[in-house]
């Protein structure tokens, strides 16, 4: 992708969202071409395509850091991290776990949310489920499979020779979880 269609494709995005920021439409045209020129120069050092925009954005909000640091101008950081259009289009894998774990039936779910996530001892949970322990590690070990199984089917994932779970994620529009 040569930088004229980055700019055709992103510029507007990028201005509006310095816009937001410095509330100044001078310092935005100046902070956009800013933003521009560096993608100019970098371009060729981005490895992965797919991650063209989240990496323009972090540009974009650098420059205009880097301008409230020049003028002395107080801002808030969090603005920054939570208003960034990056995480609408960016699909992770939390969004297919998240799919995955919801579609866990419950007697799976909760025994994996009290031991992974809560940390409990797996003679604790067990306890707090009013089942036997041997009952307990089997629902763990499945939850566990399941959601491998659930991103080999969302997302195309593979076991190694190891037995661990690699690959890469797909599009949104490609998964079968999240869409």
């Amino acid at each position: 992708m040569t930088t004229h269609e980055v700019w055709t494709k992103y510029a507007d995005d990028i201005k509006y969202f310095i816009l937001s920021k410095v509330k100044d439409k001078d310092v935005t045209e100046d902070l956009l071409q800013d933003t521009f020129i560096k993608v100019h120069t970098k371009l060729h050092t981005l490895k992965d395509i797919t991650k063209l925009k989240p990496w323009i954005f972090t540009i974009a909000r650098n420059s205009i850091m880097d301008y409230f640091k020049s003028t002395n101008q107080t801002f808030e950081l969090a603005n920054f991290e939570t208003e960034t259009k990056i995480e609408e289009y960016k699909h992770t894998e939390k969004d297919c776990l998240r799919g995955i774990l919801e579609s866990l039936p419950k007697k799976y779910r909760d025994p994996l949310f009290l031991s992974d996530i809560k940390g409990l001892k797996q003679q604790e949970v067990a306890q707090q489920l009013n089942q036997s322990l041997p009952t307990t590690k089997s629902q763990i070990q499945r939850a566990r499979k399941l959601i491998a199984k659930g991103f080999m089917d969302c997302c195309g994932f593979v076991l190694n020779e190891q037995g661990k779970l690699v690959g890469e994620i797909q599009d949104k529009d490609d998964c079968k979880v999240c869409n």
